[in-house]
């Protein structure tokens, strides 16, 4: 008796949920440039105002002395469930962010749903509108006080300790390289429990995207947007070394797509193929 197939690939549901989003988006970059650029551009300004507020939480839990020390910590925990929210807002907004959609054009890549060359189109178009989208974010906090005191020493920082990943040689640029590849495989796990049919009610959905960006924010994986959001916040209001942070970017690039792109990505597109199965009788 042949095994039940839904039982042997159960994320068909998955699949096929990904390469209808795929042919929408897909369409939109390739038609519809300007709106689809702006739809990425909204992705980036949430990523900036909810990464800006992650700083400010924990700047204002480190100002709390308790018995000489400070709520630091808590801090770190209280910011990264607030930068959790981002995923929410993004997703609920029909924004596009550049590393989920990793995720979607490796699986339309694997099925022949897409070109590579459109792939890299819609990838290329994805993260020019959220790099956009946290350049807006970044001037408005340029020309107001929501950047400054304890909350700029925050983002300065960050910005130190991401660039040193940088300047420190070949074992820091291992070590972005990781936290690049756990990033976005813990995002992109997220939108796989999203997309999978599985989850019906939108309270638990957001709950799954809020504890996957909390682990990429409280551990300190790197994620290419969020750092070239914060990158272009601090550049433009206190200067930044553009060489490092582009190469920065660079690596998590890479380190992201091979999160969520391969091992998320094509292992599922891989997991539930079926067109070669031929089950027996």
């Amino acid at each position: 008796m042949a095994a039940d197939s839904h039982q042997l690939f159960p994320g068909k549901f998955f699949i096929s949920t990904i390469l209808e989003a795929l042919e929408t988006k897909t369409a939109m970059s390739g038609e519809l440039t300007r709106r689809y650029l702006q739809r990425a551009a909204m992705a980036g300004i949430i990523i900036g105002l909810l990464y800006l507020t992650n700083f400010a939480v924990i700047a204002a839990f480190d100002q709390v002395a308790v018995d000489g020390s400070t709520l630091r910590p808590l801090g770190r925990i209280a910011g990264a469930l607030t930068f959790g929210w981002a995923l929410v807002f993004i997703y609920y907004s029909k924004s596009e962010l550049l590393t989920s959609n990793m995720m979607i054009v490796s699986i339309g890549g694997y099925y022949r749903r897409t070109s590579w060359g459109k792939a890299l189109r819609l990838l290329g178009l994805c993260y020019l509108g959220n790099f956009l989208g946290g350049l807006l974010v970044a001037v408005l906090v340029r020309f107001s006080t929501l950047a400054e005191g304890p909350v700029l020493a925050e983002l300065l920082r960050a910005v130190e300790h991401k660039l040193d990943y940088i300047t420190s040689g070949a074992t820091g640029w291992g070590d972005l390289f990781v936290r690049a590849i756990l990033c976005n495989f813990v995002i992109n796990l997220a939108m796989l429990l999203v997309y999978n049919g599985a989850i019906k009610d939108d309270l638990t959905k957001s709950l799954v995207m809020i504890i996957s960006v909390f682990i990429f924010a409280f551990l300190g994986l790197e994620h290419s947007v969020a750092n070239t959001v914060l990158f272009t916040i601090v550049g433009l209001s206190e200067g930044i070394d553009v060489g490092a942070a582009a190469a920065n970017v660079a690596v998590a690039l890479v380190g992201n797509f091979i999160g969520g792109g391969l091992l998320i990505g094509l292992y599922y597109a891989y997991a539930n193929d079926d067109t070669r199965y031929s089950p027996s009788v």
